[in-house]
């Protein structure tokens, strides 16, 4: 690997550009990832334990309180899924991390909860018509998606709810966008997060201010000198631009929930805003 070939794996890419490798199906990456999801130390791959059920009290109470059929797209290992389910609702969790669901399955099967697991990429199921009263989508997975994929999820589950179902999601607001550009850093470790072998990661970010995007790389050079890029697009939005992305949808915004409050859902995450959309 020279010099250049790492100057040039470094500088900024076309908007929306895909990196050379994928993170979730990763045999080592997807071990450390549910690590961190089940972590009560940060709030990383999943909220802590606290957050997660304020968040599952305020989405329920968007809904009626009648007993519902819910999907959690991108479950990961199940936590909203097992709740949900324990408050005596029918859930069933899509998520591409086999790794994650193996656990999710095999925490159903301890608790003799039923919840249907599927490993895919929700992008690419097909949904059944009319199956659900609620589907969401938290921790701001919605923005990690294109705009051509935004529009492909919108309609997946427009056409998998009931009429008045509910679609609620987070998102990154785009207040304060250049606060959230990290600084270039490197790492040098022999076994971490990345690979289990000797490898160096650089990580930094690109804004794309007119888009409000901002691109969180990282490039990972192993001892063999293969460079693996991982990208990670995200896409702040105001109310604005969610009223405008699902104009002509069939939705209609019922309620938005930007900064601190509500303060049990949100806590000290002042970018995130929580929406919920009606199918006519």
């Amino acid at each position: 690997m020279s010099i250049r070939e790492l100057m040039q794996a470094t500088t900024s890419p076309r908007i929306y550009e895909k990196g050379n490798s994928f993170m979730w199906d990763d045999p080592h990456i997807s071990k450390q990832l549910l690590d961190i999801h089940l972590s009560q130390e940060v709030d990383l791959a999943s909220r802590k334990e606290s957050s997660i059920k304020s968040t599952i009290d305020w989405i329920l109470n968007q809904c009626p309180t009648k007993k519902m059929t819910v999907l959690d797209l991108g479950c990961g290992p199940g936590l909203y899924c097992e709740k949900i389910c324990e408050k005596g609702h029918d859930v069933t969790g899509i998520d591409i991390s086999r790794n994650s669901l193996d656990y999710a399955r095999s925490k159903a099967k301890e608790r003799s909860h039923t919840i249907e697991y599927i490993n895919s990429d929700y992008l690419d199921i097909k949904l059944s018509p009319n199956r659900y009263d609620l589907v969401f989508m938290v921790y701001t997975d919605f923005g990690v998606l294109n705009p051509a994929e935004q529009r492909t999820i919108l309609e997946k589950i427009y056409q998998a709810l009931k009429p008045n179902g509910l679609f609620i999601f987070d998102v990154i607001n785009d207040k304060d966008l250049e606060a959230k550009v990290t600084p270039l850093n490197w790492e040098i470790a022999k076994d971490g997060f990345w690979s289990n072998k000797p490898y160096m990661v650089l990580s930094n970010s690109f804004l794309y201010p007119a888009e409000k995007v901002i691109l969180y790389q990282h490039i990972v050079v192993s001892d063999n000198d293969k460079i693996k890029t991982y990208r990670f697009w995200t896409q702040h939005f105001s109310e604005r631009d969610i009223s405008e992305l699902i104009s002509g949808t069939g939705f209609s915004l019922l309620k938005s929930e930007t900064g601190d409050y509500p303060e049990s859902v949100l806590g000290t995450e002042k970018y995130v805003s929580f929406f919920t959309l009606s199918k006519h």
